[in-house]
C-alpha cells in the first residue's frame, strides 16, 4: 500500500500508463474499421498520452531523490518542468488532429460505423473515471506533473465526447454528412489547446515562485502562535518545489529573550510546523524582538 506522497503519485501514473495503451489500441482499431477520424484522432491523442505519462513517471521518480550537495533543496523543481514538455506533447498532437481534420473535411469519405458509438460510450465513461483518480492523487500528493496527467484523461474524455457528436449527427443525416466527425476532431484539436493554458498558468508560477499559497501561509502563521515563545509572526514566504513548499518565516520572541533561548523556540517551531503539516519541507526562521506588551 502506497504511504508516501511519492508513492501514491508513481502509482496513479503506472495507472495512466497502463490505461492509455490500452485505450490507444482499442482507438487505432476502431478509427480505421469504423471509418471515423474523430476516433483515430482520439487515438492520436491517446498515444501521446502515453509517452506524457513517462514523462510524468520520469519527473516524480527523479523529483523524490532525496536533497544532496548540489541540490540542496532537493530534485522537486523538475516537476513543473516535465509539466511544460507535457503541455508541448498536447500541443503537438493538437495541432496534427487540426491538420488532419481540415485535410478529411475536404476529402470526401464513408459514413462512419454506427458500432463505433458504443466503442466512444464507453471510452468516455473510463476518461472521466480515470481523471477523477488521477486528480484526487495530485491534490492529496500536490504533484503539478500529476495534475497535468489528470487533465489529459479529460482532455481525452471531451475529445471522445465530441467524436460521439460527430459521429451521431453523421450518421442520423446520412449522406453530405460524412464529415461531421472530422468537425468533431476539429473541434476537439482547440479544446485541447485550451486545456495546455490551463495546466501551464499554475506550472509556470510555480516555477517563477509566484505569491500563490495563502491559504498555507495563513495555517503557518495561526499554527506558529501555538508554539511557546512565539509572540508574533511577521514576514512568511513560501514556495512550492515537487510536491514539498518551502518556508521562509519570521517570528517574534521577547526582546530580553537570550540567544540559546530564541533558537530553541525557532527549532521547537520548525519541528512543530512539519509535525502539523507535513508537506513542508525546508523552513528557515528568522528571529526578531517582539517591542509590544
Amino acid at each position: 500500500m502506497a504511504n508516501t506522497p511519492e508513492e501514491k503519485a508513481i502509482k496513479a501514473t503506472y495507472f495512466s500508463i497502463f490505461g492509455n495503451i490500452g485505450l490507444a489500441s482499442i482507438k487505432w482499431f476502431a478509427g480505421f474499421f469504423g471509418n471515423s477520424y474523430a476516433l483515430i484522432a482520439d487515438a492520436i491523442e491517446s498515444t501521446t498520452d502515453i509517452f506524457t505519462s513517462l514523462l510524468v513517471l520520469f519527473g516524480l521518480k527523479y523529483a523524490s531523490r532525496p536533497a544532496d550537495e548540489n541540490h540542496p533543496y532537493g530534485h522537486g523543481r523538475i516537476e513543473p518542468l516535465v509539466t511544460f514538455l507535457v503541455v508541448g506533447f498536447l500541443t503537438a498532437s493538437a495541432g496534427v488532429i487540426a491538420y488532419e481534420s481540415i485535410k478529411n473535411i475536404q476529402t470526401p469519405h464513408q459514413l462512419p460505423k454506427s458500432w463505433t458509438l458504443i466503442v466512444l460510450g464507453l471510452i468516455i465513461l473510463w476518461k472521466e473515471a480515470s481523471y477523477q483518480i488521477v486528480m484526487k492523487k495530485s491534490r492529496e500528493t500536490n504533484s503539478s506533473a500529476l495534475k497535468a496527467d489528470a487533465w489529459h484523461h479529460r482532455s481525452d474524455a471531451i475529445t471522445s465526447v465530441a467524436a460521439f457528436i460527430g459521429i451521431s449527427v453523421a450518421l442520423f443525416l446520412g449522406k453530405g454528412y460524412e464529415a461531421a466527425d472530422d468537425w468533431a476532431a476539429l473541434f476537439a484539436s482547440g479544446f485541447i489547446l485550451y486545456n495546455c493554458y490551463l495546466i501551464v498558468r499554475p506550472a509556470l508560477g510555480e516555477i517563477m515562485d509566484e505569491n500563490l499559497y495563502d491559504d498555507i501561509i495563513e495555517a503557518i502563521k495561526k499554527k506558529s502562535l501555538q508554539v511557546e515563545g512565539v509572540r508574533d509572526t511577521e514576514k512568511c514566504f513560501v514556495r512550492k518545489a515537487g510536491m514539498k513548499y518551502h518556508v521562509d518565516l519570521h517570528i517574534e520572541v521577547d526582546a530580553d529573550m537570550t540567544v540559546r533561548d530564541s533558537h530553541r523556540v525557532a527549532h521547537q517551531l520548525k519541528d512543530y510546523l512539519q509535525a502539523e503539516i507535513p508537506e513542508l519541507d525546508q523552513i528557515l526562521i528568522h528571529v526578531e524582538p517582539h517591542e509590544g506588551n
